[in-house]
């Protein structure tokens, strides 16, 4: 396996190497897909979603109902202690595994946080007071189409949530720790409620009817069960790993610098409390200097890495004197390429510098777009428009170049699509906020119409669906409970498990994929697909595709390994008909 220990400031020389080479002839690309559509929905695991799907005959899936923690009536299974909610202490220095204390007697009644129509101070009153420990059918309490609470995400906490892999800890971070002290909009400190209970642990049913699109997607082509978000924490990162399979950072002049102290995250606990961090949370915390175990929040990851059975990617992927950005942050330049001040109360991650699989695609000759929903109305004058989500607005090589027409609001996308000579080879689209499916301000069933709109109209053009697959994916998990084995990675992640569906003509039929991906897979598909080099030295597209033992397959022999997707295909097969 190979270990890349380039140094940062020649890293940081690739992206102007890949935006002003020399113009190529266009590839050619060695399968017969010539059109790839990601389409990203938002903050859901794989057991939220497919936690009871019942696969095809001589299919097999690893998910609450396969394990025997549910029956298919969603009720508790025989194995249902499996998943059981532990406590924890966390005194002092950060511990991404502290030492568990007890078992929770109950799940604590789940809170509305950010829900539409609900309130969020007080528990949410849909669900019991008490339910029995371990996950729980949402719809048996509210509709399919409810607003429901937004379960707690961030980096740190997504770390213990996981708890080394026994997956827990997901109540007691967000107990404990929740969404961190710096958020003004909510009276957060210690002792009082952090507005969370057991939010984390629901899940919906397909074996009940619950959506039934996706699992009519899952029935007819090909999902992954064993697809990861790449970083622990949020929408952000998340975006920007599906674009460069690495971390962004601080920048000053383009150069790696140093961010404000309130934005660099502390997750060291508070005296005298357990597990309330220093420093985090949505006006606060942010960025990480991971190369330094005498910072805060460093060295328990980075002692956890070092008791692997296996070398973590690139020693950690923690270059010197560097603030990664591992939280939430919008771009500093606006849709139209206006850069915006920032500073410790703006929020906004400096422009950025590392390739990002746009400037991959056009050194390639490969065409792109980014579709946004709500791009062309900008950041202040509507809500709805999601500037993390628009990931090549963070790089100046996108925003002071020709690749800035690249980037288009999702209402091209009806244009677009209805040509297939001039539809891009690679295009990504991110909903309008309020069709992302995101817990709290936005429905899972809106995402649900959105996915079946946009492959229904891939569909209605023949000449463009015989060749193309549209990878429904989500950003990052949202900080629910998943039951599957987590690969770490490096110093980042992996995270919790989160769908991915093949739909294409080529797509395994009722097909469950257990190789390990994460959303450095779909870089590593694109680039394989078009015989184009890895983004960076640093970036997880390097990775070797995973080895495996048939007989457990959801652990890589040769880790850390992620796949590049083809093993979702069968290319042998005639795409007759387009079904």
């Amino acid at each position: 396996m190979r270990h890349f220990l380039c140094p940062l400031p020649a890293l940081l020389l690739l992206p102007f190497a890949l935006v002003h080479a020399a113009p190529v002839t266009p590839v050619t690309p060695v399968t017969p897909i010539e059109h790839v559509i990601v389409l990203v929905g938002e903050n859901r695991t794989f057991d939220n979603m497919f936690g009871v799907y019942q696969p095809k005959r001589g299919q097999t899936i690893s998910n609450l109902l396969s394990k025997g923690i549910v029956k298919a009536d969603g009720s508790p299974g025989p194995r249902f202690r499996d998943a059981a909610q532990k406590t924890a202490e966390n005194l002092g220095p950060y511990n991404p595994t502290p030492p568990t204390t007890g078992t929770y007697p109950a799940l604590p009644q789940p809170y509305a946080l950010g829900a539409f129509g609900q309130r969020h101070d007080v528990p949410d009153a849909r669900f019991p007071k008490a339910m029995p420990n371990g996950p729980f059918q949402i719809t048996h309490h509210v509709s399919y189409g409810a607003h429901t609470g937004d379960p707690a995400h961030r980096f740190f906490q997504m770390w213990q949530q996981t708890n080394g892999g026994s997956n827990d800890l997901f109540v007691w971070v967000a107990e404990s720790a929740g969404l961190g002290p710096s958020n003004p909009w909510l009276p957060l400190g210690p002792g009082k409620p952090t507005f969370q209970g057991g939010v984390a642990m629901g899940f919906y049913n397909m074996s009940t009817g619950d959506a039934p699109y996706f699992k009519h997607l899952a029935d007819t082509y090909s999902i992954a069960d064993n697809y990861h978000q790449p970083i622990m924490g949020g929408t952000t990162v998340n975006y920007f790993a599906l674009a460069t399979g690495d971390v962004s950072f601080f920048t000053v002049d383009g150069k790696p610098g140093m961010p404000a102290a309130r934005l660099i995250e502390n997750p060291d606990t508070q005296p005298g409390t357990n597990n309330w961090y220093t420093e985090d949370g949505y006006r606060g915390g942010t960025y990480v200097r991971c190369d330094d175990p005498a910072l805060p929040g460093v060295a328990g990851i980075r002692n956890h890495l070092k008791k692997l059975p296996y070398r973590a990617f690139n020693d950690g992927n923690c270059a010197a004197d560097t603030y990664y950005m591992v939280n939430n942050m919008d771009p500093a330049y606006t849709p139209k390429g206006d850069l915006l001040p920032t500073g410790p109360d703006k929020f906004l991650l400096p422009p950025q510098t590392i390739p990002h699989i746009g400037d991959g695609l056009s050194a390639g000759g490969v065409s792109w777009k980014w579709y946004s929903g709500g791009r062309n109305d900008g950041v202040k004058t509507d809500k709805e428009y999601c500037a993390m989500c628009d990931t090549p607005t963070f790089f100046t090589s996108t925003m002071t170049g020709p690749d800035k027409e690249n980037l288009q609001d999702l209402q091209q996308f009806y244009v677009d699509v209805k040509d297939a000579k001039t539809f891009p080879a690679v295009s990504f689209i991110a909903p309008y906020d309020s069709i992302s499916g995101h817990p709290g301000y936005a429905m899972q069933t809106s995402f649900d119409a959105l996915a079946q709109d946009v492959i229904t109209r891939v569909k209605a053009n023949p000449a463009l669906w015989k060749n193309t697959v549209v990878l429904v994916t989500f950003d990052e998990g949202g900080g629910y409970y998943d039951s599957g084995y987590v690969q770490a990675i490096d110093f980042f992640g992996d995270g919790t498990r989160i769908p991915l569906i093949a739909v294409s003509p080529y797509a395994r039929r009722g097909h469950v994929d257990h190789t390990y991906y994460d959303h450095a897979s779909i870089l590593k598909f694109i680039e394989a697909n078009w015989s184009l080099p890895p983004l960076s030295a640093r970036s997880r597209d390097n990775l070797p595709n995973p080895v495996s033992d048939p007989r457990h397959p959801y652990v890589p022999l040769n880790q850390p390994a992620i796949g590049d997707l083809m093993n979702l295909f069968d290319f042998k097969r005639a795409a007759h008909g387009g079904k």
